[in-house]
């Protein structure tokens, strides 16, 4: 169904050439990043030290990503659309989370319930962390009781998902973008209620779900109590190990990296490095990092332009806040996480790249335009009936 799903995407770009209302001239600098990222990975796959095959194979499946964000950038030329595509995102990952609830009653962690990037308890933790905000700017902006109350019941549910995965990075990623975006929607917004009542359900589902989480925080220290807590221990200390090991490799392959994906093979410990930031530059080598950090830097100075502006709607500033908070999380949060070929913080940064494309031609709309005489004579017709006096009338 992926496979599938990308051929259409992929007809549908080349279809859409000449026939939509922005044209790839009108792609932001971050696509154009996007594409040398994407370019030097293919390089780096092919001089690769250690797989060559397997890097290409998954650079190219990471390369898909370009696709739905050029599409995104292309096709959505409205308010409406992005709020529909935004919507889809996030009521996707609350179904998910309900499925993972109910078919993971009792697994440790959550841990391979479902396949693909839902599979590992971390990966979960992020896409539910990054979503969260974009939910409870919809929450906020619902209308009606009914609306309100399905998606408060997919936040907590999303919660409840994210304390049993028991994943620390999730945790931190979830501190930091929700207080970012409290300050956008409780403060700013100056909704005190909501702040309350966030708290108090995030402190009761802690105590409840979050047991498992607390015991792999005090793990850290050292102070281990049973198998599990060692467990966690362990992970602790072969983290570090892993990203002594991924300097090591940036080291020896500084311009091109050893290839995406992998450093798993390098490690000699079969586990990424959980560092975003420290994985993308071992794989891809510290060009591709530079250009990871200009490519999610735009997205931040795309949100800083929105947000001084003092004309947009009280739906799109929910938006906007909610979009800050998720590449804040993700931002703090993939210092501990290898989420750097996530496909959720790129479409964050589409998405601000389309709201800020949106209110520029809408302003560029408002301006009027100075007609020149011959313009103005061309407006004009005169009419003559029954022999009445000439009436000028403009026409448009």
């Amino acid at each position: 169904m992926a496979k599938i799903t990308g051929i259409f995407a992929i007809l549908g770009l080349l279809s859409s050439i000449g026939k939509t209302e922005r044209g790839f001239k009108d792609l932001p600098r971050e696509a154009k990043y996007l594409l040398i990222i994407i370019a030097l990975m293919l390089l780096s796959a092919f001089l690769s030290p250690v797989w060559r095959g397997g890097a290409l194979v998954r650079t190219i499946d990471f390369s898909k990503v370009y696709i739905a964000w050029t599409l995104t950038f292309l096709l959505i030329t409205t308010t409406p659309r992005l709020k529909r595509i935004i919507f889809i995102q996030a009521a996707s990952v609350g179904a998910i989370c309900a499925i993972v609830l109910v078919k993971g009653h009792g697994v440790p962690r959550l841990d391979s319930v479902l396949g693909g990037i839902y599979g590992n308890p971390n990966d979960l933790a992020f896409a539910i962390v990054l979503s969260l905000p974009i939910s409870l700017a919809l929450l906020v902006a619902a209308r009606g009781l009914l609306p309100k109350l399905v998606w408060l019941v997919a936040i907590l549910m999303m919660l409840t998902a994210l304390f049993l995965t028991a994943s620390r990075a999730g945790f931190i990623t979830l501190i930091i973008s929700g207080a970012v975006c409290l300050w956008h929607f409780g403060i700013e917004g100056r909704r005190p209620k909501l702040i309350v009542a966030v708290v108090l359900v995030c402190t009761l589902l802690g105590v409840v779900a979050g047991g498992r989480l607390k015991d792999r925080f005090f793990a850290i220290s050292g102070d281990v109590q049973n198998r599990e807590d060692q467990s966690a221990y362990g992970s602790y200390e072969e983290r570090r190990f892993l990203m002594l090991r991924s300097l090591e490799g940036i080291e020896h392959y500084p311009i091109l990296g050893i290839g995406v994906h992998n450093f798993a093979t390098y490690s000699t410990k079969w586990k990424e490095v959980h560092n975003s930031y420290l994985q993308i530059a071992v794989e891809g080598g510290i060009p591709v990092l530079v250009l990871y950090l200009m490519f999610f830097a735009c997205g931040f100075k795309n949100l800083k332009l929105l947000r001084q502006r003092r004309d947009l709607d009280s739906e799109t500033t929910l938006l906007v806040g909610a979009l800050h908070s998720s590449l804040i999380g993700f931002s703090v949060g993939a210092l501990f996480a290898p989420e750097a070929y996530q496909f959720f913080p790129y479409f964050a940064v589409a998405y601000t790249s389309v709201i800020f494309a949106i209110v520029k031609e809408r302003k560029q709309a408002e301006v009027p335009t100075k007609d020149s005489p011959t313009q103005l004579l061309h407006r004009t017709q005169i009419y003559a009936t029954n022999g009445r006096p000439n009436v000028l009338t403009p026409v448009r």
